[in-house]
């Protein structure tokens, strides 16, 4: 009998769909680092942190500064699919990359909309293939899983940066920023039926850019730690102050630092579901983590992480850069 075997260490297949916001850029930084282990087919942006003509300028910006030509940037939904759009300029400054000197970057910028670009680069993939990596609001993954629902057999995963359950919310009192600014997208999602993987405040929140950590990635022998570790030092000021934490926490990198070294994370398979019409409750996710509904598992739940290892982690890739 004839065996095939598995090719050994396959490359990841992503597409890194964000609103750079600093903690995007980390995420950007960690993924184009990971060369050996991600193929990073391309970047989509979204309106979110920033307004749409924003993160995609900030997220070409972020393949000049990690010498990243070959990337290729879309940008995508320049509002959410039925409210209006909520920024966060209180928490990333106006440009969305304040810590660093902002400019317009010599990326091009790809014509194709960052929908057309998820569903063309799905439908050409073999089955379950694709990881999508949203680390904004879910716009653009929404729509296009609306528009062309075949793509859903070509993605393997989808880890995503969202949601809160025991942290409570840190845009309104119940919900977590990127679900709240586009929660029908995020239902369109959570009831696609693919695997999907949520970094949410439950964990991000562990992950904290203490003095000495940021300090770390300044002394790197990288040519990018002297920008990253500016871009968190301003990102810092705003949770420090609201939260009093010792540093910020880096939301958006948990996602790519899951897929190089998932056991990092501990997950736990819940019902996961988004209140889209409540007067105080509108994006707040709904966990049923000690499964007290019939409600079936459709979300793995990351809810505790190994922060000295995720550190660690993002150094070593960083200093490839």
């Amino acid at each position: 009998m004839i065996q095939f075997q598995r090719k050994k260490n396959k490359m990841k297949q992503i597409i890194l769909d964000c609103d750079p916001g600093q903690d995007d850029a980390v995420a950007l930084a960690l993924a184009m680092a990971a060369t050996d282990e991600i193929e990073l087919l391309g970047v989509t942006t979204v309106a979110g942190n920033v307004p749409l003509n924003l993160t995609q300028r900030n997220a070409r910006i972020m393949c000049e500064m990690c010498n990243r030509p070959d990337i290729k940037v879309y940008a995508g939904a320049e509002k959410p699919m039925i409210h209006d759009l909520v920024t966060a300029e209180h928490v990333h400054g106006k440009s969305g990359l304040d810590g660093i000197d902002i400019y317009e970057p010599n990326h091009p910028l790809e014509e194709k909309h960052a929908v057309d670009y998820i569903i063309e680069t799905c439908l050409a993939s073999e089955n379950d293939n694709i990881i999508l990596v949203p680390t904004g609001p879910l716009t653009n993954i929404g729509l296009a899983i609306e528009r062309e629902p075949a793509i859903l057999l070509k993605i393997k995963e989808i880890v995503l940066m969202g949601g809160a359950l025991r942290e409570g919310g840190n845009i309104t009192p119940s919900a977590e920023f990127n679900i709240y600014v586009d929660p029908e997208a995020a239902q369109i999602v959570l009831k696609c039926g693919r695997p999907i993987v949520a970094m949410s405040l439950d964990v991000t929140h562990q992950v904290l850019t203490t003095r000495k950590r940021v300090d770390t990635i300044r002394n790197l022998n990288s040519s990018v730690g002297e920008h990253i570790a500016s871009l968190i030092e301003f990102y810092e000021r705003y949770d420090e102050e609201k939260y009093h934490f010792d540093g910020a926490p880096l939301h958006d990198p948990c996602t790519v630092a899951y897929l190089l070294k998932p056991e990092l994370f501990s997950l736990k398979d819940v019902n996961m579901e988004v209140e889209t019409g409540g007067e105080f409750t509108r994006g707040a996710t709904v966990v049923d983590f000690w499964d007290v509904t019939d409600r079936l598992p459709n979300v793995k739940w990351a809810y505790e992480v190994d922060d000295v290892g995720f550190f660690e982690l993002l150094n070593e890739y960083l200093e490839k850069l």
